[in-house]
């Protein structure tokens, strides 16, 4: 394997949850910002927009959504949102409709370039020696979330992420190894559970050797067990939030003339 500054870094990241009581500078703001700006764009329609939410009562209620402690505590908060309203509104200021801005494909490049912007973002904090969390959890409560962030239709919070100075160092997580995500021409369909024996030991390890919440676990246990259990959740309520706000408005229709 090939070693630099740039991959050892990916192949290093940990996820932080705690962080030093300090905010981000404007020079450290500005660096984030370029970094996720010139991220890769599909059709070069750049469909996506970063709100740092440094209000309290926002990060409070950002919180309340995501369930989880750490969000809006210590650290700059920010929401990368899928944004067609931007490029709705061109086209309807020079007198055009909206074409394709709700179709499902159009949506979902806009989606992509959310993601892909967040990672740029992350890699970037982390090559300045901060640490991030990546916020799945705001979309708890999609519908609420639209909500609390007043925002226009057109528009969907897709990521979270929380920067700041790292005030933990956890262990590294170990992954899946390469022979089970990493396949040439064809996807294989020969997979046994039996075959992540040794996987599941390193994580039961990583679990029982970590610093914070020890437990006995592994990968297949979890997948296996209540993440993906039947249950109600207000995360179901997702496509009807996308659609509500205007978008991949063909999703689920029958396009058959």
């Amino acid at each position: 394997m090939i070693h630099n500054e740039t991959i050892d870094h990916q192949v290093n990241h940990r996820t932080i949850r705690a962080f030093k009581k300090q905010t981000l500078s404007e020079e450290q703001l500005t660096t984030l910002y370029e970094a996720a700006r010139h991220t890769s764009t599909s059709m070069f329609m750049q469909q996506f927009s970063i709100l740092h939410v440094t209000d309290p009562q926002l990060r409070t209620q950002v919180r309340e959504i995501s369930k989880q402690p750490y969000v809006g505590a210590n650290g700059d908060l920010f929401i990368f949102i899928v944004d067609l309203y931007r490029n709705q509104q061109i086209r309807e200021q020079k007198g055009n409709d909206d074409g394709r801005l709700h179709t499902t494909d159009i949506f979902m490049q806009a989606v992509e370039d959310t993601t892909l912007a967040v990672q740029n973002f992350l890699t970037a904090a982390e090559s300045m020696g901060l640490g991030g969390v990546i916020l799945g959890s705001i979309k708890n409560d999609p519908a609420k979330l639209v909500q609390v962030l007043d925002l226009p239709k057109m528009t969907l919070p897709l990521l979270g992420i929380q920067v700041g100075v790292p005030d933990q160092e956890p262990q590294l997580k170990p992954r899946l190894p390469q022979r089970f995500v990493a396949f040439a021409n064809h996807y294989p369909r020969d997979f046994k559970v039996a075959d992540l024996a040794e996987y599941n030991q390193v994580v039961t390890q990583y679990y029982d050797l970590r610093d914070a919440n020890r437990r006995i676990d592994s990968f297949t246990k979890q997948i296996n067990g209540d993440k993906l259990n039947n249950h109600f959740s207000k995360r179901d309520e997702l496509a009807q939030v996308i659609q509500k706000q205007g978008l991949a408005l063909d999703w689920g229709r029958d396009l058959q003339k």
